[in-house]
């Protein structure tokens, strides 16, 4: 089970929505995802902005490599999705 304790936990479940369900999050997970420090700085709430390294280590330890790191990767994750 991954180990999302680290992140903000009002974004846990949209979190987990995106990787076990490949559904589409918001607009700073979006960009947290695609790898995209300023526009995620830009999106992120209060709480989120001082959790930029967290959210970080997340990506890094417990995601599966091909959900994040770019626009493409995280298309195609979503392109996955059944139903």
């Amino acid at each position: 089970m991954k180990d999302y304790s680290k992140v903000p936990e009002h974004m846990r479940e949209g979190l987990e929505r995106y990787v076990e369900h490949h559904i589409r999050p918001g607009s700073f997970l979006m960009a947290v995802l695609e790898n995209n420090l300023v526009l995620a700085a830009g999106r992120a709430d209060d709480i989120n902005r001082m959790y930029l390294m967290q959210w970080a280590d997340v990506l890094y330890n417990e995601l599966p490599g091909s959900c994040w790191g770019s626009k493409e990767k995280v298309q195609n994750w979503l392109d996955k999705r059944e139903g």
